[in-house]
């Protein structure tokens, strides 16, 4: 059985390989993917794997849109960190999904259903229409306030205060509009699922902006551009080629 596993935070990828080597030794990972342009590329031009494992929120966005964009006629196996109500959409269209962390005895069924799949040979590409479609209908509660723990107390943070959360030596990072720097325990991956789409962009592995903390942008050369926040931040906020429309979609919309 060939896998091909869409995840970009290295670490998740190797581990996730490891476990389907304990739970079964006939799965070969052919490829590991990190980003939503990559796995376009892959797809197009390889011919399908027995099983993919896709991580739904990308450092390039969300792995939906690679639906969009190439066939995809393997089973899909999901990981996520979407709530339960969201999780339905996987569970009344038969296609599978793993929470993160990922659990290996989760992963045992997820294969075991996989062959089941493969054994029937069950066309599933009306299973991820309907799942997209049910997503995109799902209603997200996402997050208005932070409980940010400072020594031996909690501090209140507003949404509305926050201008970027970034990553700094492994730890997740968030600068307010007046300036203050705080550390969360967090990944930017379980963040960016917590927050208002419309208001907060992914500009990059290392950060996501807020909309109204956005001063201006520059072109940057490969035709990449680079945000500028009305707060310093350590780097240089550099948006891929690739991905320049769509931030000026999101930014514009």
């Amino acid at each position: 059985m060939t896998a091909v596993l869409v995840e970009d935070e290295e670490v998740a990828s190797q581990k996730l390989e490891r476990m389907l080597q304990l739970v079964t030794g006939d799965i070969q990972v052919i490829a590991r993917l990190q980003s939503v342009e990559e796995s376009i590329e892959w797809f197009s031009l390889n011919p399908a794997p027995d099983v993919i494992f896709m991580d739904i929120h990308l450092a390039d966005g969300s792995a939906f849109s690679i639906f969009e964009k190439v066939q995809i006629t393997s089973p899909v196996v999901f990981t996520t960190a979407y709530d339960e109500y969201a999780l339905k959409a996987f569970e009344v269209n038969s296609i599978d999904y793993l929470l993160k962390p990922i659990n290996q005895k989760y992963l045992e069924r997820a294969v075991l259903k996989l062959r089941s799949l493969l054994t029937t040979k069950i066309d599933n590409s009306d299973m991820i229409s309907n799942v997209l479609a049910a997503f995109k209908q799902t209603k997200t509660v996402y997050k208005s306030n932070f409980l940010i723990p400072h020594k031996d107390k909690f501090i209140p943070l507003a949404i509305q205060r926050i201008a970027c959360f970034y990553t700094e030596n492994k730890m997740v990072k968030i600068i307010t509009e007046d300036h203050q720097v705080f550390s969360m325990d967090n990944s930017l991956e379980d963040l960016y699922t917590q927050l208002d789409p419309s208001q907060f962009f992914r500009a990059n592995r290392q950060y996501i902006v807020a909309h109204k903390a956005i001063k201006d942008i520059s072109i940057w050369f490969g035709s990449k551009v680079s945000i500028n926040l009305t707060v310093t931040v350590p780097e240089k906020i550099i948006v891929s080629k690739a991905r320049v429309s769509e931030f000026k979609t999101w930014y514009t919309g």
